[in-house]
């Protein structure tokens, strides 16, 4: 398995504590200019100047260490949970609360929304599921769930109507 982080400290102990030498990992560390006074004001990033792939353990396919994924996923995050965006007002009182708003977001980003690279949802792609989701179905399974207390969701998802 590889792994690609961007340069954040935390990772070089959190990496091996995790994963131990079970990974190839790299971390892509990313160097800006240093900001002009009257720039540090304003909330736009430095100028990009240059990036350094560091391996760290095991032997990543250099040609595949990038942050691009994560940080795509981190976007449309942002982009469509009002709660994560960057100087909001939106909040969740409770930490319970604000988990289940990003699981509805994953859920819907993976069971309902068509993908447009890929033309289907990505739970098709996966072949978790044969069709795109409905709220409704959303909210069937959610039913479903809480009736069964199933607590692996995998031997509880083929029995849903909908997969494949």
């Amino acid at each position: 398995m590889q792994l690609s982080t961007d340069g954040f400290e935390s990772y070089n102990m959190a990496v091996p504590t995790v994963f131990g030498q079970n990974v190839d990992y790299a971390q892509v560390v990313k160097h800006y200019a240093e900001s002009a006074k009257e720039d540090r004001r304003k909330y736009s990033p430095s100028r990009f100047v240059s990036e350094e792939i560091r391996v760290k353990i095991g032997d990543p396919d250099l040609d595949h260490v990038s942050t691009s994924y994560v940080e795509r996923n981190n976007l449309s995050i942002r982009t469509f949970n009002r709660r994560m965006t960057r100087l909001t007002c939106a909040f969740s009182r409770k930490v319970e609360n604000h988990a289940h708003q990003l699981a509805i977001n994953f859920v819907h980003a993976n069971f309902c929304r068509i993908n447009r690279t890929i033309r289907c949802t990505p739970a098709m792609a996966a072949g978790i599921t044969s069709s795109i989701w409905d709220v409704a179905d959303l909210v069937k399974f959610a039913d479903e769930y809480e009736v069964t207390k199933s607590r692996d969701l995998r031997a509880f998802v083929p029995q849903h109507p909908h997969v494949a």
